[in-house]
């Protein structure tokens, strides 16, 4: 068989230029008299687009990125043009592009893709990721795993084997078998959509997955704060010598009842945090990791024992450190021996310090927001609300005010 050179040729699609300005990527491979377009499945401004080269200019991020994709795609071209050739089949521009496109689709599958996007969300831990961040990516991998085995009885499927109602299915799944809330699903879906777009991106699929699916966000459930007697039931726990991580991990929520710190800033804390004013009180002084507002909140006699309580001269962090995950199951844990009736998370303290520490102790509520490191009252509204004790005291002040006034008519 008489073998046909083949060539490939990289040009701008100017007349479908997107929001950016930037033109699709297109390719033409011909051999012989046949010829056949693909799209590369990436974009570029016209000004850097190198038509002699058929690369982009420079050596931005944008560039080397893109130009590197681009000799991955010319070089699966070339694979499926010489696998054709080992077959001694007659074959032409069309048979390479069916080839080549076959190849790359199943080269990634939709888990091993999801795998790339965590190692690369890990490697920015520090930076603008925090570690704990990274356990709804775990999850989210966790349920799809279960579901492809459920479903196809498979460990991964190729983005290729994806259609349009596999996120209803998944949805199902998720709502139906595992009892999750909608807003935990809506997370889940989110990342899939990340996964599935990157991958049409990267030439992984050939169709933009579950681009028009609009998944509902769900309500999220109202923050619950602990009462008295549920803190008071909390703070009752006896632990016994074999129980010093359980007793550390309750000790640390109850500072932060007692303070509003987030887990994250707890973990943080050091002792040139704590500044005594004129008057000798303690402050927790601290800039806010998530906001980056500063904080300043005075230690009630109660955080004060705990600083003492949990101080040690080994280490220059205020409290001692624990891991999340730990500190989670920790308070499950808590929560079965105190006999408190609902579930609660680390987050539940910021909600008991706005609630029961401050506001029903008549604190105005932008202090509160001050001190949680708000940047607006608005948000604070939502963690503090307000109690029927609340209401109660605050009608009775109104009546105490009232009670000496006389209508004159």
């Amino acid at each position: 068989m008489k073998t046909e050179k083949m060539k490939v040729l990289l040009y701008l699609k100017k007349s479908s230029l997107d929001k950016l300005g930037k033109a699709p990527i297109m390719g033409r491979i011909t051999i012989e008299r046949s010829i056949a377009q693909f799209s590369c499945k990436l974009s570029c401004n016209p000004d850097l687009w190198n038509s002699r080269e058929s690369r982009m200019d420079g050596k931005s991020r944008e560039a080397v990125e893109v130009n590197g994709r681009l000799e991955n795609l010319l070089l699966s071209i070339q694979s499926a043009y010489q696998s054709l050739i080992a077959k001694g089949q007659p074959f032409d521009a069309t048979d390479v592009k069916e080839q080549f496109q076959g190849c790359v689709q199943a080269r990634c599958m939709l888990i091993e893709r999801l795998d790339m996007l965590i190692k690369e969300k890990e490697s920015h831990i520090g930076i603008d990721i925090k570690e704990e961040s990274m356990s709804a990516y775990y999850s989210t991998r966790k349920r799809l795993q279960e579901f492809i085995q459920k479903k196809c009885h498979v460990s991964d499927l190729a983005f290729s084997q994806l259609t349009e109602s596999f996120i209803y299915e998944l949805q199902t799944f998720c709502l139906g078998e595992l009892g999750h809330q909608q807003s935990t699903f809506f997370r889940v879906a989110a990342d899939l959509k990340t996964g599935c777009r990157l991958a049409y991106r990267e030439g992984l699929a050939d169709t933009l997955l579950f681009d028009k699916v609009h998944i509902e966000r769900g309500d999220k459930k109202t923050p619950k704060a602990l009462d008295q007697e549920a803190l008071d039931k909390l703070k009752a726990i006896c632990f016994d010598e074999l129980e010093e991580e359980m007793e550390t991990a309750r000790d640390v929520f109850l500072f932060a009842c007692y303070t509003g710190a987030a887990y994250c800033d707890l973990m943080e804390l050091s002792k040139k945090h704590l500044v005594r004013d004129d008057n000798g009180s303690l402050w927790l002084k601290f800039n806010r990791q998530k906001t980056g507002v500063l904080c300043r909140i005075k230690l009630l006699p109660e955080a004060v024992r705990l600083i003492e309580k949990m101080h040690s001269d080994e280490r220059e962090a205020l409290l001692p450190f624990i891991k999340y995950p730990t500190y989670q199951s920790c308070l499950k844990a808590l929560r079965l021996r105190a006999g408190i009736s609902f579930p609660f998370t680390s987050h539940t303290a910021r909600h008991t310090f706005a609630t029961l520490i401050t506001l029903e102790q008549g604190v105005p509520i932008e202090t509160v927001s001050k001190m949680l490191g708000h940047t607006n009252v608005s948000m604070t509204e939502r963690y503090a609300k307000v109690t029927p004790q609340k209401l109660f005291e605050e009608f009775n002040r109104f009546l105490s005010f009232t009670e000496d006034l006389r209508l004159t008519i």
